[in-house]
């Protein structure tokens, strides 16, 4: 099993968007909220994911498909 720790941005458009959700049922992988701020025009979330790297991987595309931008994060964003 690998963890990857990413950063997704939400535009407007995509913020109603169930995404973390949807990845957790279409996606044999499990997400973990680590940090989120969520607003009216925009919003971020810190999520760690937890699967084999292929999964991960496949499911970090399908995200980036729906218009939502993927960054990787280093290190524990809530332990420092």
């Amino acid at each position: 099993m690998s963890i990857k720790r990413v950063k997704f941005t939400y535009e407007q458009a995509m913020i109603k968007e169930p995404i973390i959700s949807m990845l957790s049922k279409d996606f044999d992988i499990v997400t973990n909220i680590r940090r989120a701020d969520v607003r009216e025009d925009m919003g971020w979330v810190v999520l760690e994911i937890t699967g084999k790297e292929e999964e991960i991987q496949r499911s970090l595309d399908w995200v980036s498909t729906k218009g939502v931008r993927v960054d990787p994060i280093s290190g524990d964003v809530v332990e420092g």
